[in-house]
């Protein structure tokens, strides 16, 4: 049976959905185990062993999160060899990526991003050109690498489960010595929306906002969801990055996702694309993003999505 290592940065208090969609895949592809980087609460470990973690692996340095990326390649190649693992699954974030090509180079290892779905053989199902295609491919290397975008299944815990044997991996002292260290952090302030990526609602402004998310931000609040915008609202400095959703942001697979002022390019489409409902307030008529919504509305979001917030707060009293 092929063993199966999930990294997991810093899980926090409790694990994102991500996390347990790869740790639902792992079982699926034989022995799973987690190599964890961060603090470790109680209730994250009993998580773990509830999704099937058969073993957990910590660093024996405990200030990897004082450097980029480097060290954390280097310890994660230390838990493949001392876990024996043949596949690597990590999330498909920016950093989990760059880490995951760092971690190829140190063990000659297949690397595959942007996967949506892997068969028992290890064959993975990659998503490109903007979510137009899927792709199979199946590295040849002793060791594969996959980052599995979120949203690609519904995670489930294992039938039965305990807790996991934790190791002490060993993090060269070397590791660290040739990476910049991070000198200072900035906390940004919480919102009290849901994560984007695993937000069961999304409510997202494109280049229609013309700089005002205020109407988008009411709306998500009165329904409980997520803020996302389109790449032409976070480059022009409206919204933070972290918002942006499509091809080069956060792909994001909601009940519901409406959106705003957005034209619905397919780098954009391909971030959102498999909602359960789209609904889509535009101007122009002629909008891509009326290709693939189950609603449209023609209209000034300005007057749409005031209205829609009123009457959602009527309803709910």
């Amino acid at each position: 049976m092929a063993k199966v290592l999930v990294f997991i940065d810093n899980p926090g208090r409790a694990l994102k959905k991500t996390s347990l969609e790869l740790l639902t895949i792992a079982r699926s592809l034989g022995e799973p185990a987690v190599a964890i980087n961060g603090e470790l609460h109680g209730d994250v470990a009993a998580v773990l062993a509830a999704y099937g973690a058969q073993a957990l692996y910590r660093p024996s340095a405990e200030d990897l999160d004082d450097y980029l990326v480097g060290p954390k390649a280097s310890y994660l190649a230390a838990a493949v060899q001392a876990s024996g693992a043949t596949i690597v699954l990590t999330e498909n974030s920016a950093e989990a990526r760059e880490i995951a090509a760092r971690l190829g180079i140190k063990l000659g290892a297949g690397v595959i991003t942007d996967v949506v779905g892997v068969e028992q053989d290890g064959t993975a199902h990659k998503s490109v050109l903007a979510g137009s295609y899927t792709t199979t491919a199946k590295a040849t290397t002793p060791v594969s690498v996959l980052t599995v975008k979120s949203n690609s299944i519904t995670p489930e815990p294992a039938v039965t489960g305990t807790a996991p044997a934790t190791v002490t991996v060993e993090v060269p002292e070397t590791a660290t010595a040739p990476s910049a260290r991070i000198t200072a952090r900035n906390e940004k302030a919480a919102s009290g929306r849901p994560d984007l990526a695993e937000a069961r609602i999304v409510v997202a402004g494109g280049r229609g906002v013309d700089g005002n998310f205020g109407p988008v931000e009411e709306l998500a609040d009165a329904l409980g969801a997520a803020i996302g915008a389109s790449r032409a609202a976070t480059d022009a400095g409206w919204i933070g990055h972290d918002a942006q959703v499509g091809q080069t942001g956060k792909t994001v697979s909601p009940q519901l996702f409406i959106s705003a002022g957005i034209s619905g390019a397919v780098q954009q489409k391909s971030g959102m694309q498999t909602a359960k409902v789209i609904v889509a307030v535009n101007k122009d008529a002629d909008s891509p993003i009326f290709e693939i919504a189950d609603f449209g509305i023609i209209g000034d979001l300005f007057k749409v999505l005031p209205q829609a917030t009123e009457e959602i707060k009527k309803r709910r009293g």
